[in-house]
């Protein structure tokens, strides 16, 4: 069976430094914050292009603390869409804030930027966009709608590390960028955990306060809406040892990509998209079809694993269809979460497997 992801098989290349880097942590005594995790936090803003990165529990966290960073609370509404997951939808809900869903682009599936120009125009108080799947958003053009409409940004980056546009990465565009470390990711944690980064000093002087009951010093809380939110030290220390090996991963996705693109020949049911340029990570590889089931059961028969990234929009989840508010239909969302499906596409996939993927989707018929 060809997985979806393998993470065995991931990281037994550099086994023994994930190993060296747990011993040192273990023997250091000390397990959350602290000297791993600030030195993670330098290594890991450097590589983003921002002054500062801030470690969290988790990429949801990220968001959240972002959010209330960025003055959300209670009453306000926030946009964002509708396909990607929940996890902002979760992150809004629980400041107390209103989701805003607007409609994405059919071809990128990212945000839609004349749908969030109307958004913008009912003066929400922030602004959550997606680089869904790995694929840079609209995020420049999204970043001057919303300056000009004195609304924050904050970038969801969870499935975005190693994308770049114009030589800016993902989450350096708006006023704070939410990564993910859950250890699918593009670079993955040994478990869960997250980062926000900024440029902006006094955004990250809340961040940093936020992820830490609101203190501004030692059981010293000033700063409301705080929580206990903070990196580990083991995760830290592994993601050390996994960001000098993120630049080759990407790479890998981004070739797998074009084997995909150029190689699967199946127009009449299968959509491929364009994938794998500097601004597209490839955390996900989803196609388009309208025969999805039928598709997804003839790929298990030839021994590959897929998915579907997401089955529900969030405007649909009973969770959430209470609390939000779509600006408008969301006519490609739907159509949308009906037919996409997701790939292999990860560094630890061989030549042929990446072969017996094409062959398999060539040899489909609805």
């Amino acid at each position: 069976m060809i997985a979806l992801h393998d993470l065995r098989r991931l990281h037994q290349p550099y086994r023994n430094e994930l190993l060296k880097a747990l011993e040192e942590t273990l023997d250091s005594g000390w397990f959350v914050l602290g000297d791993r995790v600030r030195a993670f936090e330098a290594a890991f803003a450097a590589a983003c292009g921002a002054r500062r990165a801030l470690g969290v529990a988790n990429g949801t966290d990220a968001l959240e603390i972002a959010l209330r960073a960025a003055g959300v609370s209670t009453g306000d509404h926030v946009v964002t869409v509708a396909n990607a997951g929940g996890y902002a939808s979760c992150a809004i809900l629980a400041c107390g804030a209103t989701p805003a869903y607007v409609d994405v682009d059919a071809e990128s599936m990212q945000i839609d930027l004349d749908a969030l120009a109307a958004a913008l125009t009912r003066r929400p108080r922030a602004v959550v966009v997606t680089h869904l799947y790995g694929r840079l958003a609209p995020v420049e053009e999204a970043a001057r709608l919303c300056a000009d409409a004195g609304t924050a940004l904050i970038e969801d980056c969870a499935q975005a590390y190693g994308a770049r546009r114009r030589g800016r990465h993902a989450g350096t565009c708006g006023a704070l960028g939410c990564y993910s470390f859950y250890p699918t990711k593009n670079l993955g944690a040994l478990g869960d955990g997250g980062a926000i980064i900024t440029s902006d000093d006094g955004f990250a002087a809340r961040v940093e306060a936020l992820r830490q009951y609101g203190w501004n010093a030692k059981y010293h809380a000033n700063e409301r809406g705080g929580r206990n939110s903070r990196l580990d030290a083991l995760q830290a220390a592994v993601l050390l040892v996994k960001l000098r090996h993120a630049t080759a991963e990407v790479a890998r996705r981004r070739a797998i990509a074009g084997v995909y693109q150029t190689q699967i020949a199946n127009p009449a049911t299968i959509e491929v998209p364009a994938r794998g340029g500097d601004d597209d990570a490839v955390h996900l590889y989803v196609i388009r079809t309208k025969s999805r089931d039928a598709l997804a059961a003839h790929l298990m028969r030839h021994g590959v694993q897929t998915d579907i990234h997401y089955p529900m929009p969030d405007h649909r989840q009973p969770a959430y269809a209470a609390r939000s508010s779509p600006v408008q239909d969301l006519p490609v969302t739907e159509r949308l979460v009906r037919e996409v499906l997701t790939l292999p596409c990860h560094p630890g996939m061989t030549d042929e497997e990446v072969l017996h993927v094409v062959a398999a989707c060539n040899g489909f018929r609805a």
